[in-house]
């Protein structure tokens, strides 16, 4: 029996050095690694290009104009001549109830104070309505054709003085001076209009003046129509 047990261990011991050598075998066949690659969880997903993004609609809208002079500009003392009459002029804004509306109001044009070869027209406006109110700053104007077309550029403003409100009571009035040089010394070329538009400050309504003084200038050298503030009275 002991001759026997010695050949099957060294059998055993042959079969076993066999065994690990094919596992040595086996790891050189796979690169060395030992086990397989990790598999990484957690991958992005696809850019949509709408993550994040802030809302920019809504921008406020510019305000669009009126085609009326605001009440809080300023301009030098008119010049249309002669004593104020009429109505009370304030150094304080007047608040925004007190307003003379366009349909509150009729408005004329004076006869000229020429002087220093300039024409110089008071714009009257006159309260017509029930209550009193206020108007402060610039007119706005505009000469037109009887088609109601435009003619020339839109008046300037003079600068100067700083505007007042003017308080008018039922049928009292405001004058603000229209004022441009000669055509015949200027040598600016002319049109003769068929109207006056007048807009009430800070207003969007015009009204219609007939035009009755003869050719403006309307574009060439000193051709520019300027305007003042309002003063209390009519300038006559």
């Amino acid at each position: 029996m002991a001759h026997t047990s010695q050949p099957l261990r060294r059998g055993a011991a042959l079969l076993a050095s066999t065994v690990a050598a094919l596992g040595l075998l086996t790891a050189c066949g796979n690169g060395g690694q030992g086990k397989s690659p990790e598999s990484v969880s957690g991958t992005a997903a696809p850019a949509t290009g709408n993550a994040s993004s802030a809302d920019t609609s809504g921008t406020s809208a510019v305000p669009s104009g009126t085609g009326s002079s605001p009440a809080s500009q300023t301009g030098a003392s008119a010049t249309g001549g002669g004593s104020s009459t009429g109505g009370t002029t304030t150094g304080t804004a007047a608040a925004a109830g007190t307003r003379c509306h366009t349909s509150e109001l009729t408005a004329s044009v004076g006869g000229n104070d020429p002087g220093a070869g300039q024409e110089n027209f008071p714009i009257v406006l006159t309260n017509k309505s029930g209550r009193t109110c206020t108007v402060r700053g610039f007119p706005g104007a505009a000469f037109v054709n009887a088609a109601g077309t435009q003619l020339g550029p839109d008046p300037q403003r003079e600068s100067g003085s700083t505007a007042a409100t003017v308080t008018l009571k039922p049928g009292q009035s405001a004058w603000a001076g229209l004022t441009f040089s000669s055509p015949e010394i200027s040598g600016a070329k002319t049109a003769t209009p068929a109207a006056l538009l007048v807009t009430p400050p800070d207003e969007k309504d015009s009204l219609k003046v007939t035009w009755k003084n003869g050719a403006v200038p309307v574009s060439g050298n000193a051709s520019s129509v300027r305007l003042n503030v309002f003063s209390a009275g009519t300038g006559a």
